[in-house]
């Protein structure tokens, strides 16, 4: 999952962070951005225990929590969306006439995408986005008061009127796509806030909002550190008022939600008590201690409450069959139903279950893959080496001229969030902002926990050997999420840019990851390590339980001795690994079937574009005119390429 996962359907921006597997699609909550999604990869799988200490080296930006909270049916601060009305750089209210010109429809999008940011400030930071009709948008949090929803509700009538208005006819293949990508998450705000509604239910939202909002400035040197600190401080002195509003919002919940809002909580109060605090500069000390007393009272008083109260009122994690069909038909548009997906799934799940037997004999399956997993790294040598891989991951993309790699030299592999590893247990990617591309993007690792026991630790280690660290880099950088996200922001307009980065396509971007492993190991990348075909066979296996296990659990009453059991026994995954998944699939609806409904909608558009071009074709020119567009649905970029 692309620490940037595209806002999932129904939900406010996140911070787009993509994980492996993992684009939390979780993104569900306001209007809906990517996520996801926020972009989420391969298989970030949740972590039931949390660590409460931070690293100083954790990376945020995870536009993809915070597109989830553009989704989520709860924009903020009405007052700065009702006051840009006439303001060209920000959002607008309408255009009497029909928006015929190409102005007038830029003005338009830039409305929709900007509008929406200004009414979740912790996203736009990850954007870059700061200052919205004179508001400093880096000084607030989200708003889920009464008034806040209500202008999340105002803003979706004020841009569908508009869009209703639009000449179709006068429009380019461009603005037409633009105006999919609109209607889609526009379709998606109104479902959460109309029927989902993720703020009355999962606390989660609240927690990851307020994580991503404190290191997102912490991470993004957007300004010196003694600014971004001052904005710090400002959403510290807000988050007893927004815990207030969480409180007040929450119904019910399902036990493994709450849950996990506690924990990824805990992680909360760790980055303020200590990895905050610790790089907090001097002149701005005493106002920050003064702050985070305040904030960690209230966040503990929450943690409380969680376990006290709201755990008395659980519910239903899942969708339901009626919804999921509305929120799959928003998020993945491909066209194609969750029945006829499950359909192709389970049919190729066959397939390459016969690949994957080839390819170990005359061992079997089993013996072949213990083979490779022997082969890994120590917990101390874990995250040196995805460095590793990233180093030879680059050199074979270049060798290859696979692609133009991308000229900024912007990418670091940290540790990831402790607030975030409830989510992104293994990896993920945090591209840099639509609006400051040359800020840093970041490879995110998950530090195993040496208080893990050794049988806990040796399950991670052979899950993710030193094949699986390899098909992890590509997916998530190279020359998956990092380089799809660096070619999404040299798209131009600007307002077009922001539409395809804040609520880019899900399958369109971990599809690319998907694809960009696929893509490597048929030009032979370490084409002499035994384990690494036989490896992608398994991420490919994985890819297919994702989303039988999304349609399946949420819509068709999967049990989890039967999710356990498909994922264990059918595609071969260590137990830590599919309890993990299982809990990831918990949390998350509709992302988990983005990862093989993108790799396939990925290889149908490439081999259209070759079949049309015949003797020219150029794989080179493909994978470079499929980037460029941006994430658009795949059934769009086909028709873009054509």
């Amino acid at each position: 999952m692309s620490g940037k996962a595209s806002l999932d359907a129904g939900q406010r921006p996140r911070p787009a962070a993509r994980g492996i597997e993992n684009g939390l699609d979780r993104r569900d909550i306001l209007l809906a951005p990517r996520g996801g999604i926020p972009r989420q990869a391969f298989d970030v799988t949740t972590n039931p225990t949390l660590r409460s200490g931070t690293s100083e080296e954790l990376m945020n930006k995870i536009q993809s929590l915070h597109l989830a909270c553009l989704l989520t049916g709860v924009l903020c601060y009405p007052s700065v969306w009702a006051a840009s009305a006439d303001v060209k750089t920000t959002a607008s209210t309408g255009n009497a006439g029909a928006a015929s010109t190409d102005g007038q429809f830029d003005q338009l999008v830039g409305d929709f995408v900007l509008g929406t940011l200004a009414l979740s400030p912790t996203a736009a930071t990850g954007f870059g986005y700061h200052v919205h009709r004179g508001a400093s948008l880096d000084d607030m949090l989200d708003d889920f008061s009464p008034a806040g929803i209500a202008a999340s509700r105002s803003l979706l009538l004020d841009i569908e009127a508009r869009l209703a208005r639009l000449d179709a006819a006068s429009l380019d293949a461009e603005q037409r796509a633009d105006i999919d990508i609109m209607r889609n998450a526009l379709g998606a705000s109104r479902l959460e806030l109309d029927e989902i509604q993720s703020y009355r239910h999962n606390p989660t939202i609240y927690v990851e909002l307020l994580g991503n909002g404190l290191y997102t400035p912490y991470v993004l040197q957007y300004a010196p550190a003694q600014e971004r600190y001052r904005h710090i401080i400002n959403r510290l002195n807000k988050i007893p008022e927004l815990i207030r509003q969480a409180e007040a919002n929450l119904q019910d919940s399902p036990e493994v939600w709450n849950r996990v809002a506690r924990d990824e909580n805990t992680g909360n109060i760790g980055l303020i008590n200590t990895t905050l605090r610790d790089a907090c500069p001097t002149g701005e000390r005493m106002r920050y201690d003064q702050a985070a007393a305040a904030a960690i009272g209230a966040l503990q008083g929450f943690n409380h409450w969680l376990e006290d109260n709201l755990a008395e009122k659980t519910s239903d994690w899942r969708l339901g069959k009626e919804r999921y069909a509305k929120k799959f038909a928003l998020v993945l548009a491909t066209g194609k139903s969750p029945e006829a997906l499950l359909a192709e799934a389970e049919a190729d799940l066959v397939k390459v279950r016969a690949e994957i037997a080839r390819l170990a004999a005359p061992k079997t399956v089993e013996q072949a893959l213990a083979d490779v997993a022997r082969r890994h790294a120590t917990a101390a040598t874990f995250i040196p080496s995805a460095k590793q891989a990233l180093v030879a991951a680059t050199a074979f993309v270049k060798s290859k001229d696979l692609l133009t790699l991308p000229p900024n030299a912007n990418l670091e592999v940290i540790e990831t969030p402790v607030f975030m590893r409830g989510l992104y247990s293994v990896g993920g990617f945090n591209p840099a902002p639509a609006l400051e591309p040359k800020l840093g993007a970041f490879f995110w690792v998950t530090p195993i926990p040496g208080e893990w026991p050794q049988s806990r630790i040796d399950s991670k280690l052979r899950e993710y050997n030193d094949s699986g660290v390899q098909h992890l880099t590509v997916h998530e950088a190279m020359p998956g999420h990092y380089v799809q996200g660096e070619y999404a922001n040299e798209i131009q307009p600007r307002s077009r840019r922001l539409l395809r980065n804040v609520f880019g396509n899900g399958p369109y971007i971990e599809g690319w990851a998907v694809y960009s492993q696929q893509l490597m190991a048929e030009q032979g990348y370490l084409g002499d390590t035994p384990g690494y075909r036989l490896t992608l066979q398994k991420q490919l296996l994985r890819v297919l339980a994702n989303t039988i296990l999304d349609v399946r659990l949420q819509t068709l009453g999967m049990t989890d001795d039967q999710a356990l059991d498909l994922m264990t026994k059918n595609t071969y995954q260590e137990m830590e690994e599919a309890t993990a998944k299982l809990q990831r699939a918990k949390l998350s609806s509709c992302q988990l079937p983005t990862y093989y409904a993108g790799y396939k909608g990925w290889l149908a558009v490439r081999e259209h574009y070759q079949s049309k071009r015949g003797a020219a074709f150029n794989l080179k020119e493909f994978h470079e005119s499929g980037l460029r567009q941006g994430a658009v649905p795949l059934p769009v970029l086909d028709r873009l390429l054509q």
